[in-house]
């Protein structure tokens, strides 16, 4: 199904799953008894992107798309790290350099035979200022992912939906089936994984509960999807269809929670989604909050600041908890590679807030 054989990995959804979910409503589920969130530092490694989503502003065309220098990855995580970060997010398009001339030859300059080796070496940086990576790259083959996994805690990719839709359409088309194959390959290699939905880009609701039941079934062939993002397309410059009612995010919310075995988190973003009005759906986990970077991703929609973390959680009276971007059943259960093993080990590295966070 979703196209998911083309790419080597079958998804199995079961129609009276389907049927199960789309009779789902708020009434169904209840609050969390805790909400959480990670600190962060939005570390955007290029803006160049093979795809051109109509709803995203994160890419920029061919000339005009620009690369992050060492020496700037440095500095950022460094600022993390001073504001008491413990998560280094990087991003950046798919195989940007499969498109990009510039972006190629500005890699290759400094030593680099793809955008992957690249983020390893970023990677690095991070771990030396004191910080955890988790890398969202995008569609990535099994070699792509295995160049980086063990400098990763978690690492991640948005499903966004298994419909084939018009947001995704051009020469250049996202297609569902590679980001199932994503995701599998994840479990397959043990990493700990975020995924999510993207509600509002022109899926059915039937094409959203098939997404959330997709993603259960790969997480119980491999138990690694740590959480799952319930995110509202947003209002920008190149999308100006709207966003979900209320209504809607309050429902498939709902649905996601039901649909989703209880060890995965529901984390709806605060910068995003109306998560006041979402707390009694069943969210758990507000992602990854930076105190020093922008969403990049979503540039008109700034962080909340660590206070209104604070008052959403008294809104729905449950305490609000800092994690590390890789949940700590994976640190219990030893799926982190020996390199961030020894990371968390470093209590006594100033900058280090690994097992006080873990201890919280």
């Amino acid at each position: 199904m979703f196209g998911g054989e083309a790419y080597g990995v079958e998804v199995s959804v079961e129609e009276s799953d389907v049927e199960r979910l789309l009779s789902v409503t708020p009434d169904d589920v209840t609050a969390a008894p805790e909400l959480s969130f990670a600190r962060n530092v939005f570390v955007p490694l290029t803006t160049a992107c093979r795809y051109t989503c109509t709803y995203c502003t994160y890419y920029d065309p061919p000339g005009e798309a620009s690369l992050l220098a060492p020496e700037e990855v440095r500095r950022i995580c460094e600022r993390g790290a001073d504001a008491g970060c413990t998560e280094a997010l990087f991003t950046f398009g798919d195989d940007p350099d499969d498109r990009y001339e510039a972006i190629h030859d500005q890699l290759e300059a400094w030593g680099h035979d793809s955008i992957h080796s690249y983020l390893r070496s970023a990677c690095e940086i991070a771990l030396d200022c004191g910080l955890l990576p988790h890398a969202n790259p995008g569609d990535q083959t099994r070699e792509q992912m295995e160049l980086v996994a063990d400098v990763n805690a978690s690492m991640g990719v948005m499903l966004e939906t298994t419909a084939d839709v018009r947001a995704h359409a051009g020469t250049r088309r996202k297609e569902p089936g590679q980001r199932l194959a994503t995701i599998a390959t994840a479990g397959e290699l043990g990493v700990p994984f975020t995924t999510g939905i993207l509600v509002g880009v022109g899926e059915t609701w039937r094409d959203r509960a098939e997404s959330v039941l997709a993603i259960r079934d790969l997480h119980e062939r491999y138990g690694h999807v740590q959480e799952v993002i319930v995110q509202p397309v947003a209002e920008n410059e190149r999308w100006r269809n709207g966003s979900p009612s209320l209504e809607t995010m309050r429902r498939v919310t709902a649905m996601a929670r039901t649909g989703l075995p209880d060890e995965i988190s529901v984390q709806s973003p605060p910068n995003l989604a109306p998560v006041r009005d979402l707390l009694d759906c069943g969210v758990d986990d507000l992602g990854g909050v930076s105190p020093v970077t922008d969403d990049h991703i979503n540039p008109d929609y700034a962080w909340p600041e660590l206070r209104e973390l604070e008052e959403i959680a008294e809104t729905g009276g449950v305490p609000l908890v800092e994690r590390l971007p890789v949940h700590e059943r994976y640190v219990e259960e030893g799926w982190l590679s020996s390199r961030i093993e020894s990371e968390l080990a470093a209590d006594s590295v100033p900058g280090r807030r690994y097992r006080a966070v873990l201890g919280a």
